[in-house]
């Protein structure tokens, strides 16, 4: 399994955000490309970086940062935020992006989806993020009634490199929330499946090795507050895993 350290940008700024308060994000210490570099040293192959200016509609400041750390790393980088056009999609390739991850697009248009997936087979990568079984869209501010795994089979042979599935649920750390949903999606889908909202220690990453179908596990918030150490991390999600029958 790959672990995929997070960084989501805002205002040229590493944050994190709860929920959809993009007014008060917590900011941290460090900028972005100090963040991906030190990923890089502690030995993180891929990166996943999410320019929140694009998801917000805000004033862009961000793009410039990302192309600085495709360019000055050494790292396989997924680009995502607000990405809505094949224009778009063509300048992230062209800048050294090896995946680019749509979201709110691949709800409202399967068309646009389709013709990235044939210009850059196994190179784009569908977002979908889900509360209660149903797909949200425009950073978590907009809910639809579209089931997650509806949305996800609508993909699965497209021609998508994997899909990235985010259990908002497990991520605002409900009560009642499982891994569940994630491994229904694993189960279910035919494409490679990576977990996101689902990591807050090493255990759950231990746990999600185990799961049918998860090619990966997205860490932001818990490496960037020093709670998984991300060496440890890797190490966990390279282990073989023994079938315990």
């Amino acid at each position: 399994m790959i672990i995929y350290p997070n960084i989501e940008i805002l205002k040229g700024n590493c944050v994190s955000l709860k929920r959809t308060d993009v007014d008060n994000p917590q900011i941290f210490d460090f900028s972005p490309e100090q963040a991906a570099h030190e990923f890089e040293k502690a030995g993180a192959r891929w990166l996943f970086v999410i320019n929140l200016d694009n998801v917000f509609d805000r004033d862009n400041e961000s793009d410039e940062i990302v192309r600085r750390i495709i360019d000055s790393t050494g790292l396989s980088v997924l680009v995502g935020g607000g990405i809505r056009s094949l224009q778009v999609v063509d300048e992230w390739f062209d800048a050294g992006a090896e995946q680019v991850v749509l979201g709110t697009s691949a709800v409202h248009n399967q068309r646009f989806v389709e013709e990235a997936c044939v210009k850059y087979p196994e190179r784009i990568v569908v977002s979908i993020d889900a509360k209660d079984g149903k797909v949200l869209t425009h950073g978590w501010r907009k809910t639809t009634e579209i089931p997650a795994l509806e949305l996800a089979k609508r993909y699965e042979r497209s021609g998508v490199a994997g899909i990235i599935y985010t259990d908002i649920d497990c991520y605002e750390d409900h009560p009642e929330s499982s891994l569940s949903t994630t491994t229904m999606m694993g189960m279910e889908v035919e494409c490679p499946v990576i977990s996101s909202g689902t990591v807050r220690s090493l255990d759950d990453i231990s746990n999600l090795t185990y799961l049918p179908n998860i090619s990966g596990a997205i860490v932001g918030w818990a490496l960037h507050n020093r709670i998984v150490s991300l060496q440890e991390a890797i190490s966990i999600a390279s282990q073989p895993v023994i079938n315990p029958a």
